[in-house]
Order: C-alpha cells, then structure tokens, then sequence
C-alpha cells in the first residue's frame, strides 16, 4: 500500500521540521514537499500530486479563504487539513465553507494530528472535539465573541488583506471588486471593529494573533 503524500506549508521552518518528525515515526505517512507561503505552495502543487495538503492558516501575505478555494478548484483531489493556532470556531467555519476537509490545532497531540491525516486522506472530515462543539452551539447571538467574528465572509477576506498591509486599490484587483465597493467594505469593517485608523486595524490584528 502507497503511503499517503503529504505536503507542509507554513512560515515557521521549526513546525514543518517537527510536523515531518512526527510523520517520519509512521510508514503510511509521507512528506513529499514543504512551503513557506501560497505562491510556493501552489507552485509545488502543480510539479507533483499529493493526497493530503497540511496548511497553515496565518502564512503571510496569503488569504487562507480565497488559497483553499482555488486550491479545491485546481486540484480537487488533494484534501486540506488546517492547522492552526486558533481554536476559534468561527475561524475554522470559514476554512471548512472554503473547501477545507479538516481543521486541527497546534496544540493538539501528535496521535491527533495523524489520525486528522489519516481521516481526510480518506475522504472524511475532522475537526477537534471542542471546536466541533463552538460549530454546533457557540454560534448565539455573538456575545462574547471577538468582533472580528462578526464581520461575513467578504469582510473578513477584506480585513485580513487590510491586515496584511495591502491597499485598497490592490484589494480590489485581488478579490474582482470596484474601488467604491472595496472602500466600502473597509467602512463597514472600521464601524464594526470600533477602528479609526489603519494603524488600529493593524494593531487589532496583531493583538488577536490574525496575522504576523
């Protein structure tokens, strides 16, 4: 039996080095290839095939919501596992409505990691036991919740890409909008996050840990 393919994309060399580590103590795992950001990672993807893409969901410079969702439209055979630092329930929804098999956090044990693995590459789903419950019962009426979790899809996709220090005149190149309607995104986010700068909207990323 063919081990399954694996591919590591994340910033961080120590985690790809201790993922793989971890994957080399079992014969039917396998690291193909590693990324350090979405251009790489989609680079790879198109030299060689792989079973299972294991992604994180802060590499700079990158849009996890809009990566998932071309990557299952380009390559709709490799299942996506998530792995993240955030073990916020609204995050991993919006991974899992972009295509993602699986969400898994860093703090999970290695025997959780592998059987995440495991499952996707078979064609399941996999999610934590405690964001499974956020998922089923932590959606409420939003209270106690960061606000960040309370802008749509599209906003959050705009507010990341704000984050992440792009204008917004390339925000809207990116995600195929008119200027007028990127600028009013932007104000529905610094209305909804309580910002009056970008120096805030930056500062209220780095403080929740959405970007690097």
């Amino acid at each position: 039996m063919n081990p399954i393919r694996v591919l590591i994309a994340d910033d961080h060399a120590v985690v790809r080095r201790g993922i793989r580590h971890i994957l080399e103590t079992t014969p039917d795992l396998k690291v193909v290839a590693e990324a350090g950001d979405g251009e790489e990672l989609l680079e790879k993807l198109r030299k060689e095939p792989f079973d299972v893409l294991l992604m994180d969901v802060t590499m700079p410079a990158t849009n996890p919501v809009e990566l998932i969702a071309r990557i299952k439209a380009q390559h709709p055979q490799v299942a996506v596992l998530v792995h993240s630092m955030h073990a916020e329930g609204p995050v991993a929804s919006r991974m899992l409505k972009a295509g993602a098999s699986g969400y898994i956090t860093k703090d999970s044990e290695p025997e959780q990691l592998l059987a995440a693995l495991r499952k996707v590459a078979a064609g399941g789903r996999y999610i934590g036991a405690e964001l499974a419950q956020q998922l089923a019962f932590g959606d409420g009426d939003g209270a106690g919740r960061p606000l960040h979790e309370l802008l749509s899809d599209r906003e959050g996709q705009v507010f990341f890409l704000l984050a992440s220090g792009k204008t917004l005149k390339a925000i809207a190149k990116e995600l195929h909008l008119s200027p007028k309607t990127a600028s009013t995104y932007k104000a529905r986010i610094m209305e909804k996050l309580n910002l009056k700068s970008d120096a805030e909207l930056i500062r209220y990323a780095l403080a929740h840990h959405l970007v690097k």
